[in-house]
């Protein structure tokens, strides 16, 4: 790195001068270079400026890898170097802000500079200066949120964010508490504006008979109204002796005084503000695109839920329609001013707002929904918007730069010469070409993720962020597409941040952001009350070959063992799968599992963010692992101590070794270490190495060879991989690392000699398909680790291995009419890149062990056995002793009788 000077780049979707615009970004830095965070400066073209840092996460000598800076930017809106850098000098003191946070008592009271806002405890929520969230809910009518906890997750000179918890209160007051509430609440200093991220949770465990996650099952929670009031006169409408009505369009309370109210819309990006009349409403129903009729809008009764294409906009008696709306409002009235903006309005719909005369209504959930919205047994939604309580000069028209703000980032060069990623380098620098092109074809030609979304529709406030998985559906018949969600097949956010990182095209990092939110919000199991194979995991792909239905982003619909299961069957049999087979699969169920647990994507996002509902969905991730093998969570406790096993068995069969469940524990527990630095997470990691591989493995014995049944070994190989790097990184070259490594070179020695291309035999493969060609790049990514451990000729022929695969994977992939189908495309983003890297760093070694051990050292490899089994052997030994016991008895019994 020449200098520790980082430029920024600015883009924004509506273009114009910003002044003075709060901006957030999160940016990496190299090892050893910055000890302490007052160091960081911000230069622009006017000189230095006031900077806010918070460190997200540092290297273990204890310099700063991730830090996250605030501040305000005055830029001409023209994409491109914003005129702005971050650099790196001698510590400075902070200069004093108008920007403070008062605790007092039981509340909060946030000075801006411009405005003071309140957060108390048992008032309205998310702050005082807008009324309760109420969740209009068909079992508690008007049930309201109320403030019950607050804590302040940053305190600076450019923006404080407060986080406030609440609970779900009937009108008797009575306490809601399957549903909870949070928000984080931004304040920035100058503005009267606020900024909100609201989070409204079911926490109840799903009801899942018969291993299906269907809506509408006990658990669900069904709201018809979810609404944020902002009005001129918040006392008034708190005053209300029932709040039974006191939401319907027109019903904010009293108006502030007899002048008329002026209300300003834009509607959609791009449009000018124009004035409307006393009484607006804009409602979308639909994503306004040509397919908003598609089944993936199934409610638990099987209908569309979507009524009419687009919005409908209402301005007095006059009514127009319109398809994609990201409106802002404002209202004008007695001197006073609010306004409201969503960036994603339309995205996550159904939405609306409405303004009158008494101020604004944001409905979230709007009851003008005729289907009403399930939240299904342990999901949530997070609603971003922002509110305005006056003036603001920022942008020529208000709130434009909530709407589109400003998006900051660095260059590529910037990311790969940290070495915060490990194994990156620029797309600029990378000279394979045709694997390149496979990569791109997500973002460029007809076939891209965004055609993907079309297809389906795969938007509302369920399906937005979540990837097509259109590989499923290739021998589909039907008018209509079938329905098939890719979620966790593979870690989609990783893929697409990674992609960022090195293009600077922020069309990888809106789709990985966005494929984070619904991460986080819908394939979370976000409960307590589930047995812990299940709880705090993540739902994984819908199941393969079958409609989504009413399973929604729950793998098993009941659709799969009710009608439809005669012709599905009749389907699966011709691609070879029996209908025996697909029956005992129906009946595994379609939890959470490790087998598809993926969590080093949004540990990137939040580094990217500083956003913590990633942070702290990785760590549930990472705890989803050590609480999975928790013998004491399961009934088999009083006859077993023994781990469950169920972070590595792979495939089934009691199979414990290299595989993808194990593969993708290991991962997430090396990210909860990161995050934390709790030793927790890497012991476990390394207790299931230890379990799972041995470096005197009979790998001939594990019949790695065959696919079908061990093609995802290799998975837990380039989890070994990471794991080294890790240590070495952590500078512990132990007992541990030396078996890691000892390891990864017995099985890289195996796979020089017998390894091949997966599709060399076609005839050995259920569905020879493109899929097997992208899985071998895999394969490239191991022998790489293995170079790094290895010397002379065999550190050679790995090298050599490498590069093979890696060519051998574009060159076949792309003679497949199906190149650009999902999954391919996934693999293609998520490996390979690094090879890049091994041909800039060919002579790359890892450090020699500091302990001399051998093979031998470690004894000999069992399969591991689990807690069931080892309870169900205990259990039948019981019983056989008890009969004999009672044989004995009854023969001692009958010895006395005759006696």
């Amino acid at each position: 790195m020449p200098s520790l000077s980082c430029p920024m780049r600015f883009f924004t979707q509506e273009p114009g001068p910003r002044r003075g615009e709060p901006v957030t970004v999160g940016l990496p830095w190299p090892r050893g270079a910055v000890t302490d965070e007052r160091q960081f400066q911000l230069v622009g073209s006017a000189g230095t400026g006031t900077l806010q840092t918070k460190v997200l996460d540092r290297w273990p000598d204890g310099s700063v890898r991730w830090c996250l800076f605030d501040f305000l930017a005055t830029w001409d809106g023209r994409a491109g170097e914003s005129g702005y850098r971050v650099e790196v000098g001698e510590p400075i003191p902070r200069e004093a802000s108008p920007l403070v946070v008062h605790r007092e008592n039981n509340s909060l009271r946030i000075e801006t500079g411009t405005r003071s806002f309140r957060i108390t405890v048992g008032s309205g929520f998310p702050f005082d200066a807008v009324d309760s969230l109420v969740a209009d809910n068909e079992r508690y009518w008007n049930a309201k949120f109320v403030t019950r906890r607050v804590e302040v997750l940053e305190e600076g000179p450019v923006r404080a964010c407060v986080r406030v918890h609440a609970d779900a209160l009937h009108i008797d007051g009575s306490n809601y508490a399957d549903v909870l509430a949070f928000a984080d609440v931004t304040f920035h200093v100058k503005s009267s504006t606020v900024s909100v991220r609201l989070t409204v949770r079911n926490t109840c465990a799903a009801d899942h008979p018969g291993g299906n996650w269907d809506l509408g099952t006990v658990g669900c929670e069904r709201h018809r109204d979810l609404t944020v009031a902002v009005p001129f006169d918040i006392d008034a409408l708190r005053n209300r002796e029932t709040i039974e009505d006191a939401y319907g369009p027109t019903d904010l309370g009293p108006a502030l005084s007899t002048t008329p109210a002026e209300i300003r819309v834009s509607s959609e990006r791009g449009q000018p503000m124009v004035a409307r009349s006393t009484t607006f409403a804009l409602y979308q129903d639909s994503s306004g695109g040509a397919n908003w009729q598609s089944s993936n809008h199934l409610t638990a009764s099987r209908q569309i839920a979507t009524e009419f294409r687009g919005y409908e906009l209402r301005d007095g008696d006059h009514a127009t329609k319109g398809d994609r709306a990201t409106p802002i409002v404002t209202v004008a009235q007695g001197g006073q001013l609010l306004g409201a903006t969503m960036p994603d309005f339309w995205e996550n719909f159904p939405k609306a707002v409405e303004a009158d005369p008494r101020g604004l209504l944001l409905r979230l959930f709007p009851r003008q929904s005729k289907h009403g919205h399930e939240l299904q047994g342990g999901e949530q939604k997070t609603h971003t918007f922002s509110l305005a309580f006056g003036v603001s000069t920022i942008t020529d028209e208000p709130l434009v730069w909530c709407r589109s703000p400003i998006v900051c980032h660095a260059a590529p060069k910037w990311y790969a010469a940290s070495g915060a990623i490990p194994y990156l380098t620029p797309k600029a620098d990378d000279p394979h070409a045709k694997y390149l092109t496979l990569v791109d074809l997500a973002l460029d030609g007809s076939d891209t993720f965004l055609h993907k979304r079309e297809k389906i529709d795969e938007y509302g406030w369920r399906n937005f962020g979540e990837i097509y998985g259109d590989h499923e559906a290739v021998n589909h018949k039907g008018e209509t597409p079938m329905i098939s969600h890719y979620n966790n097949q593979y870690d989609c956010v990783a893929a697409f941040l990674i992609q960022f990182f090195r293009s600077g095209d922020l069309r990888w990092l809106s789709q990985g952001l966005e494929c984070a939110d619904h991460t986080c919000d819908i394939d979370l199991y976000h409960t307590d009350d589930d047995k812990a194979a299940y709880n705090r995991g993540l739902f994984w792909h819908t199941y393969h070959y079958a409609d989504a239905d009413t399973g929604t982003h729950r793998s098993y619909p009941k659709s799969l063992t009710r009608g439809p299961v005669e012709s599905l069957t009749q389907k699966m049999d011709k691609l070879g799968e029996t209908a025996a087979q697909l029956k005992k699969s129906y009946a595994i169920g379609g939890g959470p599992s490790a087998s598809h647990n993926y969590n080093a994507g949004l540990m990137l996002a939040y580094f990217l963010t500083g956003n913590s509902l990633y942070r702290d969905s990785a760590l549930d991730l990472a705890n989803f692992v050590i609480n999975m093998e928790d013998p004491a969570r399961t009934p088999f406790r009083f006859l077993s101590r023994e781990y469950t096993g169920l972070a590595t068995e792979s495939g089934g069969g009691g199979y414990h070794g290299p595989g993808r469940a194990a593969a993708n524990s290991i991962l997430a527990l090396l990210v909860g270490h990161q995050l934390t630095g709790d030793a927790k997470y890497l012991e476990k990691a390394e207790q299931l190495i230890r379990r799972v591989v041995h470096p005197k493995q009979n790998l001939d014995r594990l019949d790695l060879l065959n696919a079908e049944l061990r093609w995802f070994y290799t998975m837990t190989l380039q989890a070994l991989g990471h794991y080294l790097d890790y240590k070495v990184e952590l500078g512990q070259l132990d007992r541990m690392y030396a078996y890691a490594r000892l390891t990864l070179l017995h099985y890289a020695r195996w796979m020089a000699q017998h390894e091949r291309p997966i599709l060399d035999t076609p005839e050995r493969l259920q569905y020879p398909t493109e899929t097997w060609a992208a899985q071998d790049m895999r394969k490239v990514e191991v022998f790489q680790f293995a170079a790094k451990h290895a010397v002379g000729e065999e550190r050679a022929k790995f090298l050599e291995r490498a590069e093979w695969f890696f060519n051998y994977v574009p060159d076949k992939l792309s003679t497949f009419e199906t190149k650009s189908l999902t999954r391919p495309v996934i693999l293609m983003m998520k490996y390979g890149w690094s090879r890049n890297w091994w041909r800039q760093n060919p002579t790359a070694a890892a450090p020699e062990p500091a302990v001399a051990v051998t093979s031998d050292d470690f004894g000999e490899w069992r399969m591991f056995v689990p807690q069931k089994a080892k309870a169900i052997k205990r259990a039948k030994r019981i019983v056989v002793l008890g009969g004999l016991l009672g044989v004995i008895a009854i023969a001692g019994l009958a010895v006395w009788l005759l006696s």
